[in-house]
């Protein structure tokens, strides 16, 4: 993908050799507002690779914040490097710089590969960085509230599918015990359902196992979905629903916080297809996003998590009006927040 092949207002290589900093900052769109998205550190195999992550997820950040309710536009960075190996506080200091440089078009945040003691040190250098540790001022863990978000988002699912907003009873497939798999694993398990789930990390896998026996672990993503699930919930890296893995899903609803879970365009008429209601990745994990945009104006967790609940009632609007359509529930998503972005967006040209 080429950056003058997209729709992007700006992007931005940084560039600082004697850090080590290689990162390129994505601004898709300020139609409501400064752009704001996490930053995520991350060994891509490529330039080609980082540049094609950093576009796809900034733009899925404008319509996350669109839906969200937010008057923020979608912006993303990516570091490209090892953050076991690379991260120092010059990188982070030098990419603070770069960021504001932009002059406040972009305000970052926490991704993979990033956490809020990051966010500390990048705010030594800028203003526009949110998601920062409580002692500071900051959210703290945007983890929590996008946790929250994704369990909210899969209760308007099951109603929707079954009747009843609940996943009582219900086996839920979770993909990734990160940051988010975590606390999304103790919603499921307190609202009475069965949980099964995979990492990749040994150390994640060791940790469920002793925090929550009750929790059924297997070895693999590819023997998850094979599982008779419910529910299935990608909560790692983007891609993870390709054709391959359409084909054999066992579970009826994908609800799950990882961004840009459709591998490619197509898959999410595949999913309808095979009668798998999917909840577009980027309502039902907004909750993050939340959580840091209320930083902005002085965090208040209460108001952050009370707005981040309204997950459920906009997961609910979505998926009736892509019934009400006759479209994937991710075509209806888009319009949604196509239509905020040009309402909103077109009452800045109106002069005062």
């Amino acid at each position: 993908m080429g950056v003058f092949t997209t729709s992007h207002e700006q992007v931005v290589f940084c560039h600082d050799r004697q850090s080590g900093l290689r990162a390129i900052i994505a601004v898709y769109s300020t139609a409501l507002g400064p752009a704001l998205g996490g930053t995520r550190f991350y060994p891509y195999a490529s330039e080609e690779d980082a540049l094609h992550d950093v576009l796809e997820l900034s733009r899925g950040m404008a319509y996350k914040n669109a839906l969200a309710g937010l008057d923020l536009g979608g912006g993303k960075a990516v570091i490209w490097g090892d953050p076991d190996k690379d991260k120092s506080e010059p990188l982070l200091r030098a990419y603070g710089r770069f960021v504001q440089s932009l002059g406040g078009r972009y305000y970052t945040a926490c991704d993979v590969g990033t956490y809020v003691q990051d966010m500390d040190v990048v705010a030594k250098e800028t203003r526009f960085v949110t998601g920062r540790s409580e002692s500071h001022g900051g959210a703290g863990d945007s983890s929590v509230l996008t946790a929250y978000g994704v369990f909210q988002g899969m209760r308007a699912a099951a109603e929707h599918r079954w009747g009843s907003p609940t996943l009582v009873g219900r086996r839920v497939g979770i993909a990734g015990l990160g940051k988010v798999g975590k606390h999304l694993t103790k919603h499921l398990l307190d609202d009475g359902a069965s949980v099964v789930a995979t990492d990749v990390s040994e150390r994640a896998l060791a940790w469920a196992g002793a925090t929550y026996p009750e929790v059924d672990l297997v070895g693999s993503n590819d023997e998850l979905i094979r599982q008779p699930l419910d529910v299935y919930a990608p909560c790692a890296l983007g891609g993870a629903l390709d054709d391959e893995t359409v084909s054999v899903l066992q579970a009826k609803i994908v609800a799950g916080a990882a961004n840009n879970q459709l591998a490619h365009p197509g898959v999410e008429k595949l999913l309808a297809d095979r009668d798998v209601l999917y909840a577009p990745d980027y309502v039902v994990n907004s909750g993050g996003v939340i959580q840091v945009a209320d930083e902005i104006e002085g965090f208040n967790f209460a108001r952050a998590k009370e707005r981040a609940g309204r997950i459920y009632d906009t997961t609910k609007q979505i998926l009736q009006l892509a019934a009400a359509e006759g479209v994937p529930p991710a075509v209806a998503a888009d319009r949604l927040a196509e239509r905020r972005m040009a309402e909103v967006g077109r009452l800045r040209t109106i002069l005062v």
